[in-house]
């Protein structure tokens, strides 16, 4: 088994509003929503803290997850999924509540905030220690954490209180607009607030994730902002044409920039022409998401900018995700793949997690 570090997880979301016990085995997660109707997540789950310990997922970056729309109209019938909100402020509140929830599970030794290098790398010799001895787990996973959307961070100048409690990525929009950018299935610049946001980022030492940003957003953070990028989750316009996945100038852009690229595990950003509850599932392969992370690398004429960012627990379950991937420590079998496609073991390693440790050992701050 390889260890790995995945760039997206949306833990707290998933544990709150879902109301899952990620402390549980993933069968009794999935026979406990067995049967229940409020999405078609329920019952495929494929995320959970003992699943990822048996996976080699030693370290992720979990988000936080909670957005600001002043126009949403709350449904009646059913449990709502909760995401969106009225206004920056209740943002503001549930993500404190999800970082709440990381901080009660870090006192319980069931995960470790890493919010420095010298704390990635101490937390990397106790895995790779956990490894060699064959006791993954008992270890901690390993959490930086990141915030998917920018909605919770009510003004730029509150960036440093965020900051101050451990916040080290961001991607500043998720779906549609916030009032700092535009993002996936919708097309404009940053907002003002949005410069200003990025330049507050820039001097406090925030990593900017630049997935989900619209084009122009996308190309317009990249001018604003002079700090490390990435893009968390995150495939390939030139595969599956969609606003969501990024054209090969973007790939480009972020490889200038020493930026590393994580592939995502959800279906419909894989292949052309995906329709939800409609493509079977036998019809997106590991073999598919590899296309993805070779087209990175042959744009790059490198392994270095490429990894993981599986998003697998993104709002969807087992009927979104390629065929074989029933759990996320299935995430192994994508070794396979790439050896079977030429790829030898350091370059692998370094997809697995040697690209994402060392741009988080060179960008986290020292100490924390």
């Amino acid at each position: 088994m390889r260890l790995l570090i995945d760039a997206h997880l949306d833990l707290s979301w998933n544990a709150l509003s879902y109301d899952r016990e990620l402390k549980d085995s993933l069968d009794a997660v999935n026979q406990r929503e067995r049967g229940m109707t409020d999405c078609r997540a329920r019952g495929g789950a494929t995320v959970t803290l003992p699943e990822m310990r048996r996976g080699g997922i030693a370290v992720c970056l979990g988000t936080v997850l909670a957005r600001a729309r002043g126009d949403i109209v709350l449904q009646e019938g059913p449990k709502r999924i909760s995401l969106d909100y009225r206004s920056p402020e209740a943002a503001y509140g549930i993500a404190q509540g999800q970082l709440a929830y990381y901080r009660l599970l870090q006192q319980q030794g069931h995960i470790a905030m890493i919010g420095s290098s010298a704390e990635l790398q101490s937390h990397w010799s106790r895995w790779s220690t956990s490894e060699s001895t064959g006791k993954t787990h008992q270890a901690p996973v390993g959490v930086i954490l990141a915030m998917e959307g920018a909605d919770p961070i009510v003004s730029p100048q509150q960036a440093a209180a965020w900051y101050g409690e451990g916040l080290r990525v961001v991607n500043p929009v998720h779906y549609g607009h916030n009032q700092y950018a535009v993002g996936t299935g919708e097309s404009g610049p940053l907002t003002s607030a949005g410069v200003d946001l990025l330049k507050e980022f820039e001097r406090l030492g925030i990593i900017v994730d630049t997935t989900h940003l619209s084009d122009p957003s996308f190309f317009q953070t990249l001018d604003v902002f002079g700090g490390p990028v990435i893009a968390s989750h995150q495939h390939c316009r030139a595969l599956a044409p969609h606003d969501r996945q990024f054209t090969d100038e973007q790939l480009r852009m972020l490889i200038e920039r020493d930026a590393v690229i994580g592939a995502a595990f959800d279906s419909w950003m894989v292949i052309p022409d995906w329709i939800r509850g409609e493509t079977p599932r036998s019809a997106v392969t590991l073999d598919h998401v590899v296309d993805h992370i070779d087209h990175i690398c042959q744009l790059a004429s490198s392994h270095r900018h490429v990894a993981i960012g599986s998003d697998l627990d993104g709002g969807f379950g087992t009927e979104q995700v390629p065929v074989g991937i029933d759990s996320i420590a299935d995430l192994q079998l994508l070794a396979g793949v790439l050896e079977r496609r030429g790829y030898p073991a350091s370059a692998i390693d370094a997809i697995f997690f040697g690209n994402w440790l060392r741009f988080f050992s060179d960008h986290l701050p020292e100490s924390a």
